[in-house]
């Protein structure tokens, strides 16, 4: 466990190059990319447990880092950041002891985490999750991408059934509540406008006014009204009917209590990863969930998306 940690906090000396990162960074599971800075770094553990459908963006291979994470190290490396990662498909990494040494949780994950599932590693326990959730609400920030809202779904939200289609309200699952929405399901992959509405959150200044990336797009549900929308889905011209619904935010921000929570729904193709548009906007959200920089998230979703929970057709 000592050796664990160790690698899990050692610093990557040096900058790393993308190409590197790519081609075969293949040491210690948990380095990070070092500052030329001296400031204290934010700790954030990366966590992509699969107890559900395992994407290629966080599968590892022979015990390589997976795609997902030699991106974020080369973005630590690259961009200057005040924050390092811990990379995690553990679940028992989440008790309150272990839970203190981080500023943020970076999920990247599928299904109930308590259980085993898809990938087999060790799940979070039932104690663990409220651990983490209180976590949150206490001052912890937190990062979602895509399917972190295909997680803990609500009762009766397990399968792809007719209860998928229903709002949950106050009986939504803890974990979705401090999320602000639930994974309904997704269409064929095709181009999806999207539409910056707040270009003052940090990374999205220069937003472009076309970005209309193809992508894996989820229909989401059970928008909490204290959200802060950041991007909006234009679903104008998506085709595929669980797409037939009112524009609803994509990406947001909100507190959960004293903490912060942003989550985007893009991820799920690696040349997402690879899109500086993204990477922006990924890198203002974290900054934002971490306190190293400040945002006015004033909720706005009944302004911006005042249809957001109408409901696609089943």
């Amino acid at each position: 466990m000592k050796c664990f940690w160790r690698t899990c906090f050692g610093l990557l000396l040096g900058t790393l190059a993308m190409s590197t990162a790519l081609a075969g960074n293949h040491g210690a599971e948990n380095q990070i990319g070092k500052s030329k800075t001296a400031k204290l770094k934010k700790k954030i553990l990366f966590f992509s447990k699969s107890s559900g459908f395992e994407h290629s963006a966080i599968k590892r291979t022979k015990g390589e880092p997976a795609f997902a994470e030699n991106v974020l190290r080369q973005l630590a490396a690259t961009n200057d950041f005040e924050f390092e990662f811990a990379y995690a498909k553990d679940g028992t990494i989440f008790t309150e002891e272990k839970i203190k040494q981080f500023d943020g949780f970076f999920f990247y994950t599928t299904g109930d985490l308590t259980e085993s599932g898809t990938d087999g590693n060790p799940p979070m326990t039932p104690e663990g999750k409220k651990a983490f959730l209180s976590a949150i609400t206490k001052g912890k920030g937190f990062i979602g991408v895509h399917s972190s809202s295909d997680t803990f779904h609500s009762p009766g939200g397990k399968d792809h059934g007719p209860k998928r289609y229903q709002l949950d309200g106050d009986n939504a699952d803890p974990y979705v509540k401090m999320l602000g929405t639930e994974f309904i399901r997704h269409g064929s992959q095709q181009a999806g406008h999207l539409v910056c509405v707040d270009k003052k959150f940090p990374g999205c200044q220069n937003f472009p006014e076309d970005f209309a990336p193809t992508e894996e797009w989820y229909s989401l549900k059970d928008f909490p009204a204290d959200s802060h929308v950041i991007l909006l889905q234009d679903t104008s011209k998506m085709h595929d009917s669980i797409y037939k619904r009112p524009n609803f935010p994509e990406t947001w921000a909100r507190r959960e209590g004293k903490g912060r929570v942003f989550y985007s729904s893009m991820g799920h193709r690696e040349d997402i990863w690879t899109n500086p548009v993204f990477q922006s906007v990924l890198v203002g959200g974290i900054n934002w969930a971490v306190r190293n920089v400040d945002a006015d998230v004033t909720p706005n979703i009944t302004k911006i998306a005042p249809e957001a929970n109408v409901m696609p057709p089943m």
